[in-house]
């Protein structure tokens, strides 16, 4: 087994742990997964302005995202069904993050309910919510949330219809398997008895914490998908965010911006922060890559409202190089879900560790000692 170094060594380790179907449904995209790739790909697009000679020996990654002093700019992101990857797996990353000094976002969809993970983890957490038909349950969460402790809403605005992943139709995560498909289901499964063992039995109860009384089971992808259907909302505009305020007295983050309009939108209706996200390319495929659409958002909005960022991430390097653009902090998903299967929450807090430390060694690089001073003329 390899020591992982970095994120995709993590990515070996969990799709060797995982069902093929759990791994899939946490690795995949939209469509042809186009968007995908250039999120990660963009990045080695742009090269760092190196300079030398200068007093580094102070250089820190600490700062402050949305008012909370944090050891580096990076919140760990919202990821539905992390339950599924580890052993109660919302709990695991939420101590990690406390233990970094960093917030974690907590999915509508996930399998450990606000309060399990409130209680595991007394940091100020964040909470994720989608655009809801049914308002008075959106309600209810919001109360619970705010009951709970959790200082930040993070409201998902691109997703009124769930994206088509094929990855996902093919492994069954859909339903409509044939029943030669259920039987390599089922041989996927017990073919990762150590997975079995940690999530599908030791992690028990394996629901959508957040949602029981709504989705019964989190172990029948089916009864999600009818779910989502029925409840995703495809009608709310803007006007919509004006019920938000209303039943939400913490910070606003609007997440899935990805257009200057819709940037200039969010500031409209006061939203404290906007994150530029394409849903980790697993919603519009072949709209841009999240760097790419960055400067033009920065361009429409900066100093109106925090920017973070989403979206192909895969080291501290690449958090810098957000950064220069004009973010103010970053997010990250798939990053902290392969460290989470690999290996619990020790390789999340291994993670952020590793994080830290390249984007302090990158800024001593670049002749900074803080990442305020970061700008676009950082990038060559």
């Amino acid at each position: 087994m390899i020591t992982p170094a970095n994120t995709m060594d993590n990515r070996k380790i969990a799709e060797a742990r995982l069902p093929r179907m759990m791994f899939d449904y946490f690795d995949g995209g939209a469509f042809s997964e186009q968007t995908l790739r250039e999120n990660a790909g963009d990045f080695q697009k742009l090269h760092f302005r190196q300079r030398v000679m200068r007093d580094v020996s102070a250089a820190s990654a600490a700062t402050r995202i949305l008012g909370q002093d944090t050891s580096l700019p990076l919140a760990l992101a919202p990821v539905g069904l992390a339950g599924m990857l580890a052993r109660r797996g919302e709990v695991q990353v939420a101590r990690a993050a406390k233990k970094a000094g960093v917030p974690f976002c907590l999915s509508t969809v996930s399998i450990c309910s606000l309060e399990e993970v409130a209680a595991a983890a007394t940091a100020a957490n964040w909470f994720q919510l989608y655009v809801l038909k049914d308002r008075g349950y959106s309600e209810a969460l919001l109360d619970r949330a705010h009951k709970a402790g959790y200082s930040t809403l993070v409201f998902t605005v691109d997703l009124p219809k769930l994206g088509v992943r094929y990855r996902d139709i093919r492994n069954g995560m859909n339903g409509g398997l044939s029943s030669w498909g259920k039987i390599q289901k089922l041989s996927d499964l017990l073919s990762h008895p150590l997975w079995l063992w940690d999530v599908a039995i030791k992690g028990k109860p394996l629901t959508f914490g957040n949602l029981s009384d709504a989705v019964p089971s989190g172990r029948n992808p089916e009864d999600f998908k009818a779910w989502v259907d029925q409840q995703f909302d495809a009608s709310v505009t803007w006007k919509d965010l004006e019920w938000v305020r209303q039943h939400w007295s913490g910070k606003l983050v609007i997440k899935g911006i990805m257009d200057p309009d819709d940037a200039r939108s969010a500031v409209d209706v006061g939203a404290d922060g906007i994150v530029v996200s394409n849903h980790g390319g697993r919603q519009l495929d072949g709209a841009p890559s999240t760097i790419s659409a960055l400067p033009a958002i920065v361009e429409a909005v900066s100093g109106k409202t925090e920017i973070l960022f989403d979206g192909g991430i895969q080291s501290g390097q690449d958090v810098v190089r957000a950064l220069c653009l004009g973010a103010n902090a970053c997010l990250v998903g798939r990053a902290w879900a392969y460290a989470l299967a690999a290996g619990g929450e020790a390789a999340v807090v291994r993670m952020l560790d590793n994080f830290r430390y390249e984007v302090e060694l990158t800024l001593a690089l670049l002749g900074k000692t803080s990442v305020e001073q970061l700008n676009p003329d950082d990038i060559v």
